[in-house]
């Protein structure tokens, strides 16, 4: 079984909550909060983490927040 090589988010500060993304299991991008590294793994298809991306990237979706 393959292991996750996370990747901080380089919009985050190092003293902030962010997040950590893996993408280097094929057919994954695998996300988790960078302070709970031991905690839960969100398992994502490439296309769903493109339409999420794509959502909090839309000028719609900044208002919803």
């Amino acid at each position: 079984m393959m292991s996750f090589h996370f990747v901080k988010s380089s919009y985050s500060p190092d003293t902030t909550d962010c997040v950590e993304v893996a993408r280097n299991v094929p057919g994954t991008v695998a996300v988790r909060d960078s302070k709970h590294q031991a905690g839960p793994i969100l398992r994502l298809t490439p296309t769903a983490w493109r339409a999420f991306r794509a959502g909090v990237a839309a000028p719609a979706a900044r208002l919803l927040l």
